[in-house]
């Protein structure tokens, strides 16, 4: 046992990080779990608690006189707000500090406008949603961003997004910080994808792709139960991967033959009008299929084959045990999940697909902003930064 109760170890932040699992204990449960005397655990609690961050769910079963309290994460104790930026829209969120909505909006919008203009409206919308009274004098924990292009996630900036003019080497955080004063985490929207799709749905999947089939494509990997980001952020940028059967189609990166430029909504819809059919927008081909267009239909799996194509290397390679399907194309429903499944089966190693799940999105919309919460969570709840934001003294 640890004698001085402000000893080294374990320290405030890992005591809570122990109760981050939500289940209620007692002093005599937590001084069995963490070695530490009653006294030591003791002060650790009172500072968790003095914080909010846990408190107290009344007693629990008697060993003989006074019933002991029981003490477990307190996950409204701060808000943390969360943005996903596609091509051409935005959602925005609060949740708690388990990443649950607390409240949420749908917002139109052109990343192309450029960043003031974009980030304006995020933190207009922002401010309209903790206007409301439910969430009144609750403090704010942090702010999580996902942007449709390459971020440098230690400094938070975008890194020479394709689809962003302007955008590149913008400080995102720091223009955030100045609104709420909180830390601001920016990352790209596909990680905060895989991120909220492992949270909310598939927590026992330690290798796993989410792919987001929009506008644009893009995927997160999630490797040994962590997100993959890559050296430089750029890790998962399918979009721009040249597709067997991209010919000369033009993509907005510059180059030609990108699976974005076959394979996203707006070539699906351009091929549909090139047959006559009206379809401008995402949301046009979605409604095509769901009435049971057979052109549309086609198209769609068509598209979902060029995405499996590219992605069946990433599954020789990367190895997955599932592969979730997302995004806005998606909502087309089996159309889209057929051709990807088609392609991946027929071009990967046996090996690789043996146990291989290719299953649509279960987070579905939701999955960004989860994402961007929970990416803030894990921050926000870390050792190092709870023991700093209580003072606890440093190792």
């Amino acid at each position: 046992m640890h004698d001085d109760p402000w000893g080294p170890s374990p320290s405030s932040g890992q005591l809570l990080r122990l109760l981050l699992d939500g289940a209620p204990r007692t002093r005599a449960e937590l001084t069995h779990e963490t070695g530490l005397t009653r006294s030591a655990v003791a002060a650790r609690l009172d500072a968790l608690l003095g914080a909010g961050l846990v408190d107290d769910r009344g007693t629990g079963v008697s060993t003989g006189g006074r019933p002991a309290s029981r003490f477990a994460f307190n996950a409204r104790a701060r808000l943390v707000l969360a943005a996903e930026l596609g091509a051409t829209h935005g959602a925005v969120a609060v949740t708690d500090l388990n990443g649950g909505l607390l409240a949420s909006r749908r917002l139109a919008l052109d990343i192309a406008d450029g960043p003031e203009p974009v980030l304006a409206a995020l933190v207009g919308a922002w401010r309209d949603l903790l206007a409301d009274p439910d969430l009144a004098g609750v403090p704010l924990a942090g702010v999580g961003i996902g942007l449709p292009g390459p971020v440098e996630h230690s400094s938070g900036r975008p890194n020479r997004p394709p689809i962003m003019p302007g955008w590149h080497g913008f400080d995102v955080p720091s223009r955030i910080r100045a609104e709420f004063g909180v830390p601001v985490l920016v990352d790209n929207e596909v990680n905060l994808m895989a991120l909220g799709e492992h949270a909310h749905s598939f927590r026992d999947v330690d290798h796993m792709i989410v792919v987001k089939a929009a506008t644009g494509i893009g995927s997160g990997f999630i490797s040994n139960g962590v997100l993959h980001r890559g050296a430089a952020g750029a890790a998962g940028d399918l979009g721009h991967i040249r597709a067997p059967q991209g010919g000369d189609a033009p993509c907005r990166c510059g180059n030609t033959g990108c699976l974005e430029a076959v394979a996203g909504g707006p070539a699906v819809a351009a091929r549909l009008r090139a047959k006559g059919i009206e379809a401008h927008t995402n949301a046009d081909v979605v409604a095509l299929v769901r009435d049971s267009n057979v052109e549309a239909g086609q198209e769609v799996r068509q598209a979902g084959r060029a995405i499996g194509e590219v992605l069946a290397a990433c599954v020789n390679m990367f190895n997955p045990s599932l592969v979730v399907v997302g995004g806005s194309l998606a909502a087309a429903g089996e159309m889209l999940l057929a051709g990807v499944r088609e392609a991946i089966y027929r071009r990967s190693l046996p090996l690789a697909t043996e146990n291989l799940r290719i299953v649509p999105s279960l987070a579905g919309r939701d999955a960004g902003v989860i994402g961007a919460a929970t990416m803030v969570v894990h921050h926000v709840l870390s050792p190092a930064v709870v023991d700093d934001q209580l003072g606890w003294p440093s190792r």
